[in-house]
C-alpha cells in the first residue's frame, strides 16, 4: 500500500515538473510549425499554381508578389524573434520607471516582482516563459518565440501585416486561377446527369466538387489560406485598434477583467471611479509610439 501511494505521488511530481517546463520555457516548437506550414503552402503554390498561371499568361509581378512578401515577412520574423523586447534590468530600471505614470487601476505603484526582485514600472509585466520583466509588455508570442514589448512591437506589427498580406495574395491568385479555369471551359454553361439519370444545370456545389476532384491540393490550399486570411485579418485589425488607442493586449485584457470601464476603489463613500486610458495621446501620436518608443528625455520635455 505504501508503494502504491508513493509511485503515483512521484509520477504526479514528475508530470507537474514536465508541464511546468513546457508552459514556462521558451520553445521552438511553434516556430518550426510556423515555418513548416509556410513551406507547405509555398511548395504547392510554386509547384502547381505558379505554373498553371504562367501558362494562362498571368502578370509576372502578380505571381512574384507572394515571394516578395515572404522575404519581408521572414525579415520581420527574424527581427521580432531576435530583438530585445524591452527587458528590464538593474541598469535601466531607474530610467524605465520614469517613462510612464501609474494609472492607479491597472498599474499600482510599489508592486515588486518576486522573481526579478525589482519594482515594476508602469505598463510592465513579468513573462513566465522568458523569466524577465518586459517594458510595455503586450504578450508572449509563441509563433516568434519572444515577448512583444516596447522595443519590438513595430516588428511584430509589420510581421503580422506581411503575414496577412501573404495569405490574402496567395488566396487571390489561386482564386483567380480557378475562376479562369471555369470561364475558359464554360463550365457554368454545362449540364450533368445525376445518379437517378436526371439532367441538371451546373450549380455552385457541383462546381466546387468538380474543381476539388480536378485540383484537390489547390482547392484545399485555397480553403486554408482563405481561412488564414480571415483569422489574421481580424487579429491584425485588433492590433491596429490597440496601436491607435495606445493599449497593449495585456492592458486590454486587464481592463475587461476589471469589469469593463468601472472598478470599485477604497475611496471615501466607496464611489465608483471611471477607468480612463491615460496613455492615449491621439491617433497619430499613439501610432508613432509603436515605431518610436518614448524615452526619459522625451517625457521630461513634456
Amino acid at each position: 500500500q505504501v508503494l502504491t501511494l508513493v509511485i503515483p505521488t512521484r509520477l504526479q511530481r514528475v508530470t507537474q515538473k514536465v508541464l511546468h517546463r513546457l508552459l514556462h520555457t521558451r520553445s521552438y516548437l511553434f516556430v518550426g510549425l510556423h515555418v513548416a506550414l509556410q513551406a507547405a503552402v509555398y511548395a504547392e503554390y510554386t509547384w502547381e499554381v505558379f505554373g498553371y498561371c504562367w501558362e494562362l499568361e498571368f502578370h509576372l509581378l502578380l505571381l512574384l508578389l507572394p515571394y516578395l512578401l515572404l522575404a519581408g515577412n521572414a525579415g520581420c520574423l527574424l527581427l521580432c524573434s531576435r530583438a530585445n523586447p524591452g527587458i528590464i534590468t538593474k541598469s535601466n530600471h531607474a530610467s524605465l520607471m520614469k517613462i510612464y505614470a501609474y494609472d492607479g487601476v491597472l498599474f499600482q505603484k510599489g508592486i515588486v516582482c518576486p522573481t526579478c526582485n525589482m519594482e515594476k514600472p508602469a505598463r510592465s509585466k513579468h513573462c513566465s516563459s522568458c523569466g524577465v520583466c518586459v517594458h510595455r509588455f503586450d504578450h508572449h508570442c509563441v509563433w516568434v518565440n519572444n515577448c512583444i514589448g516596447a522595443l519590438n512591437a513595430k516588428y511584430f506589427f509589420l510581421y503580422l501585416l506581411t503575414l496577412t498580406a501573404m495569405a490574402a495574395t496567395i488566396a487571390a491568385v489561386t482564386g483567380a486561377f480557378l475562376l479562369q479555369v471555369v470561364l475558359l471551359t464554360n463550365m457554368m454553361q454545362g449540364r450533368y446527369v445525376d445518379e437517378q439519370g436526371q439532367e441538371h444545370a451546373v450549380e455552385i456545389p457541383f462546381l466546387v466538387q468538380h474543381l476539388f476532384l480536378t485540383f484537390p491540393r489547390i482547392v484545399f490550399m485555397l480553403g486554408f489560406v482563405v481561412l488564414l486570411t480571415l483569422v489574421l485579418g481580424a487579429y491584425c485589425c485588433f492590433n491596429l485598434y490597440l496601436a491607435l488607442t495606445n493599449q497593449t493586449s495585456n492592458e486590454w485584457y486587464k481592463s475587461r477583467r476589471w469589469g469593463g470601464a468601472h472598478r470599485l476603489t477604497l475611496q471615501p463613500c466607496d464611489r465608483q471611479v471611471v477607468y480612463k486610458n491615460i496613455y492615449s495621446k491621439g491617433i497619430w501620436m499613439n501610432l508613432k509610439e509603436i515605431f518610436r518608443p518614448p524615452t526619459v528625455l522625451e517625457r521630461k520635455k513634456k
